[in-house]
């Protein structure tokens, strides 16, 4: 099943999506997906009911598809953790996960317009295996035991001013990860023991139809497992919270491709989780509306 999340930014409803497309209202269930969903047992309630006949099917025609989790209290990221990433980017393969933050307002839906931040000229596209946290982790004393605190998976597009991020940010990383909308997220949460393996999954992405990133999670180099076990050992990952685990080969900062501009389309796919849209607009959101 895939949870989702459908309308208006600020007003999504939540719903779910069974294997045989039709789309079904969760509003009886829980007023939202958010942490406290899924730290009390929210999945298993939506699978009962599923099996009860007990939820309305809705039509998501024309609805906004929102990110599939609401307010997680911190979006953390990993970077350079694909092998072949790490080389294009003339970087030697981390000893250790690389991490840094990404402000909970980046949250986007997947198929919303992304606003190249003013002054912007270094715009650049990451897919990357999002990780959402189901149950409290701290100093977890194993990989396999940190497994058992994730809810579910997700597609995220990390994206990134990479002026920013180099130039301007002091070694930190998060200046350029933060613009508003920077992490589209969704279509759906998928739950995590409906993943056979999260280290098998292809990632691709496309700007205006062209190839870009063609790879697989195996190409990893700390696997979700231990990233997830690593992170607790530094912080207590909440129910709710977001993990962008990185990207593989194939982003702009390779000097393979051109940065993005207003009017590129970015499309991102990884199996079992879908697949993301979005138009790149320019200027600031208010000066769009003035």
């Amino acid at each position: 099943m895939q949870l989702m999340r459908l309308g208006p930014p600020g007003s999504e409803r939540p719903a779910v999506r069974t294997a045989d497309g039709m789309v079904h209202d969760l509003s009886g269930v829980t007023p939202d997906i958010d942490g406290a969903f899924l730290a009390g047992g929210g999945i298993d309630r939506v699978r009962k009911a599923l099996e009860q006949g007990a939820l309305p099917r809705v039509s998501d025609d024309g609805l906004r598809v929102g990110p599939p989790v609401a307010r997680p209290a911190a979006v953390i990221c990993v970077g350079l953790n694909y092998a072949a990433h790490a080389a294009e980017s003339g970087a030697e393969p981390p000893k250790a996960p690389v991490v840094f933050f990404k402000h909970p307002g980046t949250l986007a839906g997947p198929d919303d317009e992304t606003v190249i931040p003013d002054g912007s000229e270094r715009t650049d596209w990451e897919v990357e295996l999002a990780v959402v946290i189901g149950r409290r982790a701290e100093r977890l004393s194993s990989p396999e035991e940190a497994l058992r605190h994730i809810a579910g998976y997700a597609i995220a597009n990390d994206l990134s001013e990479r002026t920013w991020q180099l130039e301007h940010s002091g070694g930190q990383w998060s200046k350029g990860k933060c613009a508003p909308g920077f992490n589209p997220l969704g279509p759906w949460l998928v739950p995590a023991d409906e993943i056979d393996d999260p280290q098998a999954l292809r990632l691709r992405s496309w700007v205006n139809g062209e190839p870009r990133q063609d790879s697989t999670t195996a190409d990893m180099i700390f696997p979700v497992a231990r990233i997830v076990h690593h992170l607790s050992h530094y912080m207590a990952l909440e129910p709710g919270d977001v993990i962008d685990t990185g990207t593989p080969e194939g982003v702009a900062m390779s000097g393979r491709f051109p940065y993005l501009k207003p009017g590129d389309v970015v499309e991102l796919e990884i199996e079992e989780l879908g697949r993301q849209r979005q138009v790149m607009t320019s200027g600031t959101k208010k000066e769009q509306a003035a």
